[in-house]
């Protein structure tokens, strides 16, 4: 399979701009001052808690944050990890928030060639911006702009755990804008989500049968295994959701084909039902696998921790020795040995139990169903059988009335049906009627018409008889193509009436 270069630089800038939000940390990184004691300082973590520390305030809704703020923080955080003033608290706040947002007004930039556009291209972001001003202390504050809460967003990771259902949640945007050549690559990232997730799953089972030394531990594994499983069920149904609506919107188009259009996007359609199938296949094993992980893998580790307990456990030292050694009183041995004893079964039966609440039954009498009766295969075999015996009467008076003399071949009616009534030729039941008609050739008509009685050709009967006696059908050369959809090998069909010699 060749890759689609178009496919791989999409949205070049874009990615670009999210890298380039990084710069301003790096920038901090290259800073090289140090403390009172000759440390240096770190001004890429300062960076870090920086934005963590207006993020929080604009979580409380704090608009008073700015240099002296930002310094008394660091001071407060600090607890001796550095040797500094509070004059240097305000320099290191000072050179941050610079570095965030240049005095000059000039935004932060990075520029770079655009592999997409074939161009030489630019970015620019704003990690904080202006929020108030305090003319009585002359102090500016500050919030975070729109990509500095995307800087941290970008050091949390959401994406890793629910990237799988994002993905599955712009797949469905894209199959209804009829985006298809954007589905099938979404369909390949999903496929690299489930290959992520099976890693995952694996490396837990591993850390399970390893790591499980005590109840605290089993309580985080276990929480950890039910988070996926959960999830796991959570996409499984949304995986069949899409498929329901992948099938409904691949038989609408079927429908559809009237253009070279139409038939790339029908093809476009049927491989991203089957790319989906391969990738929700996958996803399905995985869900085994969890539930797999959640029962046995978890109850063996339970076991084998409970047995090890077991096995560390000395019944001689722990019980014989303090009862015997001490010696303990009866009362105090007892409680000691409780633990350790079974507990105590009784099979008890109450009189009062004849008072309860009984369930009388009606055996006599007949359930009633609350349900809507539903039709039984039978009855809808029948309703099919009499659709399809309309549809070739239709197809039969329509030949007789519209094709001249008592021999003509398919490709005559093809033509025919295209100039008058092409609707007919997408219609599967059209094609279905002359391979009907190949298959019972030679059909004597008088015999036949007993013989047809409720099946689909009691219709094609009753329009030939009593004229026609006998119909033949003889196989042609050349394909006929009735629509973008359909064709069929050309075929004769000769008419034999009542007064017709042998």
């Amino acid at each position: 399979m060749e890759i689609k270069m178009a496919a791989v630089v999409e949205n070049y800038r874009d990615r670009m701009q999210r890298l380039a939000l990084f710069d301003v940390l790096y920038s901090l990184q290259n800073k090289k001052q140090k403390d009172r004691k000759g440390q240096e300082i770190d001004y890429f973590n300062l960076g870090l808690l920086a934005l963590l520390f207006f993020f929080e305030n604009m979580l409380l809704r704090n608009k008073k944050t700015g240099v002296n703020e930002l310094a008394a923080f660091y001071q407060e955080l600090n607890e001796g990890e550095m040797d500094l003033q509070e004059e240097d608290y305000l320099k290191a706040a000072k050179i941050v928030i610079e570095t965030f947002r240049p005095p000059g007004g000039k935004r932060n930039s990075r520029t770079f060639y655009n592999w997409e556009t074939r161009k030489s291209d630019q970015v620019q972001y704003s990690i904080l911006k202006a929020n108030t001003y305090d003319a009585a202390t002359n102090a500016q504050y500050y919030v975070l702009d729109e990509d500095g809460l995307e800087l941290i967003f970008a050091t949390k990771e959401y994406f890793s755990e629910f990237q799988l259902s994002m993905n599955q949640l712009l797949l469905r945007k894209q199959l209804e804008k009829g985006e298809f050549a954007g589905a099938l690559r979404q369909i390949d990232e999903m496929r690299i989500d489930v290959d992520t997730l099976y890693q995952r799953i694996v490396k837990i089972k591993h850390e399970i049968h390893r790591n499980i030394i005590s109840d605290e531990t089993y309580e985080r594994y276990k929480t950890m295994v039910e988070d996926i499983n959960r999830r796991l069920n959570r996409e499984h149904d949304e995986f069949n959701e899409l498929l329901i609506f992948v099938r409904d919107m691949r038989a609408r188009l079927s429908y559809e084909i009237t253009s070279a259009k139409d038939q790339k996007s029908y093809e476009y359609i049927m491989k991203i039902d089957r790319e989906l199938q391969e990738v929700h296949h996958e996803h399905s094993k995985l869900l085994n696998e969890s539930i797999v992980l959640k029962t046995s893998a978890l109850q063996a580790a339970r076991e084998s921790l409970y047995y090890a307990g077991i096995n560390s456990f000395n019944f001689n030292q722990e019980i014989t020795s303090r009862v015997i050694s001490a010696p303990l009183p009866l009362e105090a041995s007892r409680t000691l040995v409780n633990p350790l004893l079974f507990l105590e079964q009784v099979n008890t039966w109450s009189p009062l139990t004849v008072f309860g609440q009984q369930r009388i039954e009606n055996r006599e009498r007949e359930q009633v169903s609350q349900e809507f009766a539903e039709l039984s295969g039978e009855e809808k075999q029948k309703i099919e059988i009499g659709i399809q015996n309309r549809n070739f009467a239709y197809i039969m008076r329509y030949i007789l009335d519209n094709c001249e003399g008592d021999r003509f071949d398919i490709k005559t009616v093809v033509e025919r049906c295209k100039k008058e009534n092409s609707e007919m030729l997408v219609h599967r039941s059209f094609y279905d009627f002359f391979l009907l008609l190949h298959q019972r050739s030679p059909m004597e008509v008088g015999i036949q018409r007993e013989k047809s009685k409720g099946t689909v050709l009691e219709g094609v009967v009753e329009e030939l008889y009593p004229i026609y006696k006998e119909l033949l059908v003889e196989e042609g050369m050349e394909d006929i193509q009735g629509c973008g959809r359909y064709s069929i090998q050309n075929m004769v069909i000769t008419l034999r009436r009542e007064n017709d010699g042998l």
